[in-house]
C-alpha cells in the first residue's frame, strides 16, 4: 500500500467513525424518548483495485441501522389512552385526520391523548388509527386486513348516552294477615331510552286467600309531581297466588313482560322483564303475617336496570385494543379497536421522523392483526415503552469510537510528517 492509500484509508476511518459517534450522540440524547430504538452503526472493508496488487486499497465504510426488534422498558401511566406494545409490531398512525391510507405510518410511541378536536393523537403529533365498532365491541368492517378501512379514533363525536330498562326484579311480603278486599300501595321507577325516569304505581289487592292482584297504573314522569301519564302500559292487572306456607306458587302471566308504548318524551317503546322471584322460592313475593299491628306490605325491594342521561367522562385503550368511553351516569360503550401491524423485517422501516417509519419493499408487506394474535405483540394500557437506549453500553461505543478516530488522526498526522519528508528530500 502506498502512502496516498495509507491516508486514503485513515480518512475513510474518520469518515466512519465520525457517523458511529453520530449515531452515539443520538442513542445517548433519546434515552429518554418514548419508543425509541437504538441506532447501530455496522463496518464493512471497503477494497478497490485489483487483489493482491500494488494499486489495491483498502478502506472502511460505516452503515447506520435501527434495532427495531429491540423492546423498550414498559411502565405504568396515570394516562388510560396511552398503550405499549410488548413485542412486535407498531401502532397505526397518520399526520392528519384526512390522511389517504397510502399516507399512514407506523409507530411505537403510544403517549396517546386526546387533542382539542377529540382525536387520540401522541407526542409527535401523529394520529391514531383503529376499526369503528358497535357498543359491543364488534368491529364493524368486514374486511380488517385492508388498511383503507381504518379511520383516525375521535372522542368527541361520542354524546351522552342512557339505557333503557328492560329488567325489573321485586321483592317484598305481603300481609297474610290481610282481609279479603284489602288494598296496599307501592311503585316501581324504570328509565326511557331518553333516560328519563318514569314511576309506576302498583296497587295490591288481596281477592282470597294466599291470592292478591297486582294492578299497574300507567307511567309518569319522576319528576312531575302532577302525575301526568306520559305512556300507556299493558298488561295492567297481574295475579299472583302462594301456597299454604307463604311461599309464591304462581304468576299470571308468567313470565311477566311489560310494555310500555306512546311515550310523551318522544322515547321508544319499552319492553320490560318483570321477575317478582322464582316459584316455589323465597327470593321474591312472600305472603307472611305482619310483624306491626296494621297489616302492610313489608321489606319492599326493586331492583331495576337502565340509566339516566349522562356525559362522557373517560376514554380508555385496552389491553384487548378496544378504545372504550365510559360516562358519568356508569354506562360503557366501546367505540373503535386498535390493531397491531406487524412486518417480516420491521429493520427495513424508513425512518420518517422521530419515532415514526414508513413502510417499504425492504420491510415486506404489512399485516393487521389483534394484539396477541397473528404473530403481533400484546398490549399494555395505560403504559408506555420506553427508549431501547442502554446508556452504559454507549459510552462504551463511545470510547472504542474515540480511540479508533484518535488512531486514524494519527496515520493522517504521520502520513504528512512523510509527505513532508519526501517534498524536502526532493527540494
Amino acid at each position: 500500500m502506498s502512502l496516498s492509500s495509507a491516508l486514503s484509508s485513515a480518512v475513510s476511518s474518520l469518515t466512519a467513525q465520525s457517523l458511529a459517534l453520530s449515531a452515539i450522540s443520538e442513542n445517548i440524547a433519546n434515552s429518554s424518548t418514548t419508543a425509541y430504538k437504538t441506532k447501530e452503526t455496522s463496518f464493512d472493508a471497503l477494497v478497490t483495485g485489483a487483489m493482491g496488487s500494488s494499486t489495491s486499497i483498502s478502506s472502511v465504510v460505516a452503515k447506520q441501522s435501527q434495532a427495531m426488534r429491540v423492546q423498550g422498558l414498559v411502565s405504568s401511566t396515570s394516562v388510560a389512552t396511552n398503550a405499549a406494545i410488548q413485542g412486535d409490531g407498531f401502532f397505526v398512525v397518520a399526520d392528519s385526520s384526512t390522511a389517504k391510507a397510502s399516507e399512514y405510518a407506523y409507530s411505537r410511541n403510544g403517549s396517546f391523548a386526546a387533542d382539542a378536536s377529540g382525536y387520540l393523537v401522541n407526542s409527535e403529533g401523529y394520529y391514531l388509527m383503529g376499526f369503528p365498532t358497535d357498543s359491543d365491541g364488534n368491529v364493524l368492517a368486514a374486511n380488517t386486513n385492508d388498511i383503507s378501512n381504518l379511520k383516525p379514533i375521535n372522542v368527541s363525536s361520542i354524546s351522552g348516552t342512557a339505557e333503557a330498562t328492560d329488567k325489573v326484579t321485586m321483592s317484598a311480603n305481603l300481609p297474610a294477615d290481610a282481609a279479603v278486599g284489602d288494598s296496599f300501595t307501592s311503585s316501581m321507577t324504570v328509565i326511557d331510552s331518553l333516560g328519563v325516569s318514569q314511576t309506576i304505581d302498583q296497587t295490591w289487592t288481596k281477592t282470597a286467600a294466599n291470592s292478591w292482584t297486582l294492578a299497574l297504573a300507567n307511567p309518569y314522569a319522576s319528576a312531575d309531581t302532577t302525575a301526568t301519564q306520559t305512556g300507556t302500559i299493558s298488561p295492567t292487572s297481574i295475579d299472583v297466588t302462594f301456597d299454604s306456607n307463604g311461599v309464591l306458587a304462581s304468576t299470571n302471566p308468567d313470565p311477566i313482560a311489560l310494555s310500555i308504548s306512546g311515550y310523551t318524551s318522544g322515547a321508544a317503546d319499552g319492553a320490560i322483564t318483570l321477575n317478582l322471584g322464582t316459584v316455589g322460592g323465597t327470593d321474591g313475593l312472600t305472603q307472611y303475617a305482619s310483624t306491626t299491628s296494621t297489616p302492610a306490605i313489608e321489606n319492599p325491594t326493586v331492583e331495576a336496570n337502565g340509566s339516566r342521561y349522562g356525559q362522557l367522562s373517560s376514554v380508555t385503550i385496552g389491553a384487548d385494543g378496544l378504545v372504550t368511553a365510559a360516562f358519568d351516569n356508569g354506562l360503557s360503550v366501546t367505540i373503535y379497536k386498535v390493531p397491531v401491524a406487524t412486518f417480516n423485517n420491521p429493520n427495513g422501516l424508513t425512518q420518517i421522523s422521530g419515532t415514526v417509519y414508513d413502510e417499504n419493499q425492504a420491510a415486506g408487506q404489512v399485516a393487521l392483526s389483534w394484539a396477541g394474535t397473528g404473530g403481533a405483540g400484546s398490549l399494555v394500557a395505560s403504559a408506555l415503552e420506553g427508549s431501547a437506549t442502554d446508556t452504559a453500553t454507549e459510552f462504551n461505543k463511545m470510547i472504542v469510537a474515540q480511540q479508533a478516530y484518535s488512531a486514524a488522526s494519527q496515520v493522517v498526522t504521520t502520513a504528512k510528517d512523510m509527505f513532508d519528508s519526501l517534498l524536502q528530500a526532493v527540494r
